[in-house]
């Protein structure tokens, strides 16, 4: 496996800190309702750090809150993380001259927050290794695990409104757009989301209004951009 040197796990902590700090807000709550289903904090840290979907670790606990069938639980959560493929498409191209043991932890360890880290940066700085991405993925996968297990133990003590963990996902997200390279392709892409989620919602597509919206999205800006290279 590559060797890292320190500028490159410091350049990947730099880039992860915010991705981090949100995971601190989400973890906690999310750790909390891992307790309320009867995680103890030690497997709340090993969910967390072997099955890295925080979406699919919320639904998880709502449902078995619930009483849901665990093969009902299973369907749910794999449906939600179909998304992970559309990452894999579209990050493979700059793993293709990573090591494999190197490359096969990195994809192990893509989340939604780290992909649109690692994405941005792939995609725009050619000093950008798939050594320093993975750093951004183990470091956010770190900060991620210790929250849930914070969560865990002091979960029980706490009283957190739901609405308020629902808004601190988003708003790892709206970060993360607010610091992207803006052109007009990008700015649809934004706009034919939101706008696509919004609508399948209000149609009743419930956990499916994200993954389709997205395709929707990613579909919108490449017609925009093709029909950009027509006109020039």
């Amino acid at each position: 496996m590559t060797r890292l040197s320190r500028e490159d796990l410091r350049a990947g902590v730099a880039a992860a800190a915010p991705v981090m700090l949100g995971y601190v807000a989400i973890g906690i709550p999310c750790g909390a309702m891992a307790a309320e289903v009867g995680l103890s904090p030690a497997v709340a840290f090993l969910l967390s750090a072997t099955f890295y979907s925080g979406a699919g670790q919320f639904m998880m606990a709502s449902l078995a809150l619930a009483g849901t069938p665990v093969l009902s639980m299973v369907a749910s959560v794999a449906l939600v993380s179909t998304r992970q493929l559309l990452y894999s498409a579209a990050l493979s191209p700059y793993l293709s001259d990573a090591p494999r043991p190197l490359a096969a932890l990195f994809a192990a360890t893509v989340t939604d927050e780290s992909f649109g880290v690692n994405m941005g940066r792939l995609a725009g700085d050619p000093a950008w290794t798939p050594g320093r991405a993975t750093v951004v993925n183990l470091a956010s996968m770190l900060s991620w695990a210790f929250a849930n297990a914070l969560g865990a133990l002091v979960g029980p003590a706490l009283a957190i409104p739901t609405a308020v963990m629902s808004f601190a996902m988003t708003a790892i997200f709206i970060c993360l757009l607010v610091g992207q390279s803006w052109s007009r392709a990008t700015a649809v892409v934004a706009l034919a989301s939101a706008g696509s989620v919004v609508a399948l919602k209000c149609l009743g597509a419930g956990s499916l209004s994200v993954l389709l919206g997205s395709i929707a999205g990613v579909g919108a800006g490449l017609a925009f951009a093709a029909w950009e290279r027509g006109r020039s």
